[in-house]
C-alpha cells in the first residue's frame, strides 16, 4: 500500500445530543488508514482533553502521530453541527483553534518529500499561518491532492484558485465546481463543461465531483467515468464525501482502473452515509456484499 499524508483540522463536531471526532482530512485519513496505507497526519491540538482523545483516536487508527503539534495557547476544534430533515449537515467552525496555526517543521517536510501523496482541504488556509505553512509543503510534494471545503467566509477567490493550480488532483461537490466555475468566469451550464473548463483553466489532469445521491464523476487522463449513485437510507451524510475520497485515493494510487474505484468510492460514501458520523467502520465485506448483494 501507500504513504499518504493529510494536512488540516482535525476537531471535534458537537451534534445536538452527543460529540463524534471529524475534520475533513482527518476522515480521509481514517479511510486510507482502514484500507492498510501508511497514513500521517499533520495537524495541531490544544493542550486539553479534547486533544488528548483526538491523539489517541489517531493511535488506535494506525494514523501516525509525529506531525500533530501540542499548542499550549490555542484549544483543540470544535464544530457545531446542526442536521436537517435529510440529514444534511450545515457548521459553526470555532475560530481560531490549535489547528490554524500549524507551523512548518522538519518533522512536516521530511514526512511530505517522503509520501506517494499530499492531501489537503481549503478550510485549514483560513487563518495565514497554516496557510503560510500549507503553501511551503506544497512545493515539496510530489502528488498534491486538494479536497475544495467550501465553509462561508472562510475561503477566497485567490486562495482556491492557487491551490487548485497546484493541485495533481481536485475534488468537489457539485455545488463547489458550479461556485468556483462561475468565480473563474464559466458560462457554462452543465457539469461536465464546468469539470473541463476547471481542467484546462488550472491545467489539472484528475477532478473528481460527487453529486450526493447520484454518485461521482471522475475525470483520469481525459477520460470520463460515472457512478450513479446506491439506494440508501440516509441516516447524516457528514464525512460521506471523505470517506468517498480516502476510498478513491486508495484505489487510484495502486493503480486500479478507474471505473471500479469510483464504483468502489461510491459505495463506501453511501455506506457512511447511511451510518451515523464521520468514520464508521466499514469492511472490504461489507463493501462487496453491498455492491453486489446475493
Amino acid at each position: 500500500m501507500k504513504n499518504v499524508v493529510c494536512f488540516g483540522e482535525v476537531l471535534w463536531d458537537v451534534f445536538p445530543t452527543h460529540k463524534k471526532i471529524g475534520g475533513a482530512p482527518l476522515n480521509v485519513a481514517s479511510r486510507l488508514s482502514s484500507f492498510d496505507n501508511d497514513v500521517t497526519m499533520i495537524s495541531a491540538i490544544g493542550q486539553d482533553k479534547d486533544g488528548e482523545n483526538l491523539m489517541e483516536y489517531l493511535k488506535e487508527n494506525k494514523i501516525n502521530t509525529d506531525c500533530v503539534q501540542i499548542l499550549q495557547e490555542y484549544k483543540t476544534g470544535k464544530v457545531k453541527v446542526m442536521l436537517n430533515d435529510k440529514g444534511s449537515a450545515s457548521y459553526d467552525i470555532k475560530y481560531p483553534r490549535a489547528w490554524d496555526k500549524i507551523s512548518l517543521t522538519e518533522a512536516t517536510k521530511k514526512a511530505v518529500k517522503n509520501a506517494d501523496a499530499f492531501v489537503f482541504g481549503s478550510l485549514v488556509a483560513r487563518d495565514e499561518a497554516s496557510r503560510k505553512t500549507l503553501y511551503q509543503l506544497i512545493e515539496l510534494a510530489k502528488y498534491k491532492i486538494f479536497d475544495l471545503n467550501l465553509r462561508p467566509p472562510y475561503y477566497t477567490k485567490e486562495v482556491l484558485f492557487h491551490l487548485m493550480e497546484k493541485a495533481d488532483f481536485i475534488k468537489f461537490n457539485d455545488d463547489e465546481l458550479y461556485e468556483v466555475s462561475k468565480y473563474l468566469g464559466s458560462k457554462f451550464n452543465s457539469l461536465e463543461q464546468n469539470l473541463e473548463f476547471i481542467a484546462k483553466k488550472t491545467k489539472t489532469k484528475d477532478i473528481c465531483v460527487t453529486k450526493g445521491p447520484h454518485g461521482a464523476v471522475l475525470l483520469h487522463d481525459d477520460k470520463l467515468y460515472y457512478n450513479s449513485g446506491f439506494l440508501i437510507k440516509v441516516i447524516d451524510t457528514v464525512g460521506a464525501g471523505d470517506s468517498f475520497l480516502g476510498s478513491l485515493i486508495s484505489k487510484l494510487l495502486i493503480k486500479t482502473q478507474p471505473q471500479k474505484a469510483i464504483d468502489f468510492a461510491c459505495a463506501v460514501g453511501a455506506l457512511v452515509a447511511q451510518s451515523e458520523g464521520a468514520n464508521p467502520l466499514i469492511t472490504l465485506s461489507e463493501i462487496n456484499t453491498f455492491v453486489n448483494p446475493e
